[in-house]
């Protein structure tokens, strides 16, 4: 029955269904058809899902990253960014990528950064002879960050799927994130110097002309302090949190830097609670796909699997890489990690692997799979912006996506890399 059941939700996904619809559609059939579980509990578990106080760190944090894309944030960076990194080969392509680590710690959001990079970052490269297939590469590679790093809503939403601590995934992004950044980068130069890409300037710009853009960007950098800090000396839960950086971010594009209008603040307000609704409904419908998965026993029975191939923890891992990469090209992202968390949580701890670590793995391999091609979601927000077309687009993704590849492995086999900071910061 179970396998009638995701053959279901998977061809409603294939044909286009929004993910919260085929989700629903497909457990509501289970329940309707099975003869051992009440048909009433469909209708209990999409109620309970949303019965958690942990869940209202969703909307705060969408609610933050709206108030921030929309705040005058993204001008200040980009100059911080090229005082940094601009005299470097491939100057803008560096900026880009660059700008994707700071705007990621504000937004949470692959597609937000995504449109943020294509709309602002994008043209100036065109006009500097970049070819908009690299420029677009770049953009949508280095937004993968934004996911990674703090508040990325995947940590959240996987932290509530997996019960695992939302403060400790948040930390633990920190390093796979400025990983990324650094192999994303290292590609950049590269590939600019055999295409010609030079820099914006000669010479790095004094120091003090560096600390003058940082200061410009000051409010806005303070956001990743905020959360850390806020944290690490118990001011906050990560829900607590949400709430302050909404607010946080809301005064900043009001009142500091006044990007904002007050009479703005309802539009601001209304596209976070759809974006809110949207996410909410999805992981409504999880709980009933969850209450499913655990009915039919089928995370013990993957192990029973997996372990009969090999009782290494590592090699296992190593057959999910390989089947989420896979995966990622053909389903969204968001759909994957509300259908596999439940199914693939229990199973790593059983085998003795850390949630928080996992959940790192995890998020980072269903990100690579939203740039590439067929159904990648920030391939199509990328190139529907710059006007790339998907086949150039591919093209010069590849080098990227291996440098992504690499940073998976090393997070992967290499625990420290995600644990080694909320280990330090919160014991």
């Amino acid at each position: 029955m179970f396998v009638l059941l995701m053959a279901l939700l998977l061809g409603a996904l294939s044909i286009g269904t929004p993910v919260a619809f085929a989700i629903m559609l497909a457990s509501f059939i289970y329940f309707i058809t099975s003869a051992d579980v009440p048909s009433t509990i469909f209708v209990q578990r999409l109620a309970a899902g949303l019965d958690s106080f942990p869940l209202l760190a969703v909307p705060f944090f969408v609610l933050t990253g709206t108030a921030m894309s929309r705040g005058g944030i993204a001008a200040r960076l980009f100059g911080l960014a090229d005082s940094l990194v601009g005299h470097m080969q491939g100057g803008l392509g560096q900026i880009n990528v660059l700008q994707s680590l700071f705007i990621g710690g504000m937004c949470g959001s692959s597609n937000a950064d995504a449109a943020i990079d294509s709309k602002t970052i994008v043209p100036i490269m065109v006009r500097h002879n970049y070819s908009r297939g690299f420029s677009s590469a770049v953009t949508a590679a280095s937004s993968i960050i934004a996911t990674i790093i703090p508040p990325g809503l995947a940590l959240v939403i996987y932290g509530l799927l997996a019960d695992a601590s939302i403060g400790r995934m948040f930390i633990g992004g920190i390093i796979p994130g400025i990983l990324m950044a650094g192999a994303l980068m290292v590609v950049v130069t590269v590939v600019s110097r055999r295409r010609g890409y030079g820099g914006l300037r000669q010479h790095r710009l004094p120091w003090r002309e560096v600390l003058a853009y940082a200061r410009k960007s000051f409010w806005a950098l303070m956001m990743p302090v905020l959360l850390i800090g806020g944290l690490r000396i118990g001011v906050f839960t990560p829900t607590e949190l949400g709430a302050v950086a909404a607010l946080y971010a809301l005064l900043v594009g009001v009142v500091i830097y006044k990007e904002i209008k007050w009479s703005e603040i309802p539009s601001v307000l209304i596209e976070a609670s759809l974006s809110t609704a949207v996410i909410m409904l999805i992981l409504a419908a999880a709980s009933s796909l969850s209450y499913v998965i655990t009915w039919e026993n089928i995370p013990q029975t993957i192990i029973q699997n997996l372990l009969a191939l090999s009782r290494n923890p590592y090699a296992i891992l190593l057959l999910i890489n390989f089947a989420l990469l896979v995966m990622g090209t053909m389903f969204e992202a968001t759909s994957l990690l509300v259908i596999l968390t439940p199914i693939l949580a229990p199973m790593m701890q059983q085998l003795g692997v850390d949630l928080v670590h996992f959940g790192i793995v995890l998020v980072i391999n269903l990100c690579i799979g939203s740039i590439t091609p067929p159904v990648g979601t920030v391939l199509y927000t990328v190139c529907s912006i710059t006007g790339s077309p998907v086949s150039d687009f591919t093209r010069n993704l590849i080098p990227f996506f291996i440098a992504l590849v690499v940073v998976l492995l090393i997070t992967t086999y290499v625990p420290a890399v995600v644990l080694f900071l909320p280990n330090l910061i919160m014991g």
